[in-house]
């Protein structure tokens, strides 16, 4: 025990110290701000520019906008013709691209660290001057319809994770996928990309971060050289969603082509709002690093390896978004076992941890690993601006960063329990479950994770 503290320590510490110490930001007079973090390990870079636009903020009959509006984003500009923005970046040694979620949308290029001005000439071009022509746009709708068809329509477990998401949230957004119904993409028009991109794509709606092997104060001037002069625009009020509570469990099955069958339990789960007071959120977090994560996590070591009811079993949670968020069991069963089988063993294992707790020794363990994947993420300078650019994007600020790895570390056992009691019951739950269908010879495409990438 006295290993997993020090261990604790040690790595608080240095996140504390080594990993914020450098982080410096400034507000541009038209909104835009600036943040910093200095990591001089090697002589590269990372800029992104997060927009906070995703799918939470589409209306109903456009879903799928603000992705399609990413992908139009390499469209060109007239100073920069279409594809003319990848072949600079490429020429000059560096990678790009973008991705949408339901919360924001981001754009990154990762270069060299002489090459900053080029990545920042290239960003700042687009944020103001994008060619939105019904040609092209007619073009690349075809291609986000193809990507929706290989990664959801065609995909078993994200189809079922998408009919799962618009049965959970009644009233709030995230019931749309990111990707939009394909009913809306039918008749989605570059008219309403070009809402989209004056609604939102604007300096005040935006957090610029560049992480590496930087100095702040050149960055800082770089960025009011080449973004300074685009104009801030009048954001329209957003609609705080809420999602009523839920009354009753929900059930649903789906069929779809598949080999295996699947089982997901998504629990209704509250999400950090105030990173100094909350509680709740960072208990669930360590609830779900007991249940999952490791080859000792009470999932794997239970049901997979002990009573061998599942051949895979997961636990997640997201605390981390603009708005609810869920807490969900995912099994796929072992040979000759159901998904009724899977499901008793999930509800078993919730009980236990109910009416028995965690032990203090269970717990140590599970904030060290937590607490020692955040540190080592770290050691990516991508991954830094990707926590900075989220949290900022999500309303809670890079401060936040430390303040959540300390009220992890102080998580009681009791906690934990409390939570695991409050939100895992059955009027907060939705079961839904893949009902493999013969695969007819229908070749299947490989699914990617993450958010919907061009």
């Amino acid at each position: 025990m006295r290993v997993y503290l020090f261990y604790i320590a040690l790595l608080l510490g240095w996140s504390q110290g080594a990993a914020q110490a450098e982080v410096f930001e400034r507000t541009l007079a038209n909104g835009l701000k600036v943040v910093v973090k200095e990591d001089h390990r090697a002589p590269v870079l990372v800029q992104q520019i997060w927009y906070k636009a995703g799918s939470i903020d589409e209306s109903t009959g456009t879903t799928g906008v603000a992705h399609v509006l990413e992908h139009m984003m390499f469209k060109g500009t007239k100073a920069v013709p279409a594809g003319e923005f990848s072949r600079r970046i490429a020429a000059a040694g560096g990678r790009e691209n973008a991705f949408t979620s339901s919360d924001y949308t981001a754009y990154f290029q990762q270069l060299q660290k002489s090459q900053l001005p080029l990545a920042m000439q290239l960003e700042s071009d687009r944020m103001q001057n994008l060619n939105l022509t019904a040609k092209e746009f007619g073009k690349e709708i075809k291609v986000v319809m193809e990507e929706r068809r290989m990664r959801t329509d065609d995909e078993p477990q994200s189809l079922m994770n998408e009919i799962m998401m618009s049965t959970i949230y009644q009233e709030h957004p995230y019931h749309n996928p990111v990707i939009g119904w394909m009913s809306d993409l039918q008749v989605l028009s570059v008219n309403d990309a070009k809402v989209w991109y004056s609604r939102w794509y604007a300096p005040n709606n935006a957090t610029l971060v560049i992480a590496g092997d930087v100095k702040a104060d050149e960055v800082f001037k770089l960025a009011q050289r080449y973004y300074g002069a685009i104009p801030k625009h009048v954001l329209p009020p957003r609609r705080n969603y809420t999602e009523p509570v839920q009354v009753g469990i929900k059930r649903l099955v789906v069929k779809a082509p598949a080999e295996l069958p699947q089982l997901v339990m998504a629990y209704h789960t509250p999400t950090i709002r105030n990173p100094e007071q909350d509680w709740k959120p960072y208990a669930l977090d360590i609830l779900s690093g007991v249940l999952d994560g490791n080859e000792s996590a009470r999932l794997n070591k239970h049901l997979v390896r002990e009573q061998q009811v599942a051949s895979a079993a997961s636990a997640g949670y997201d605390s981390t978004t603009r708005g609810p968020s869920l807490f969900t069991l995912d099994a796929t069963p072992s040979t000759g076992k159901t998904v009724q089988d899977v499901e008793a063993a999930l509800r078993a294992e919730i009980a236990q941890l109910i009416k028995d707790g965690v032990s203090e020794d269970e717990l140590k363990r599970v904030k060290a690993q937590v607490m020692a994947a955040e540190i080592y993420k770290r050691d990516s300078v991508f991954y830094q601006a990707m926590q900075i650019g989220q949290m900022e994007s999500i309303g809670l600020g890079h401060q936040a960063i430390p303040v959540m790895l300390k009220k992890l570390q102080m998580v009681t056992a009791e906690q934990v329990q409390q939570v695991a009691k409050e939100f895992l019951q059955d009027d907060n739950l939705t079961v839904a479950t893949l009902d493999p269908q013969p695969l007819s010879g229908k070749p299947k495409h490989q699914s990617e994770g993450g958010s919907h990438v061009r």
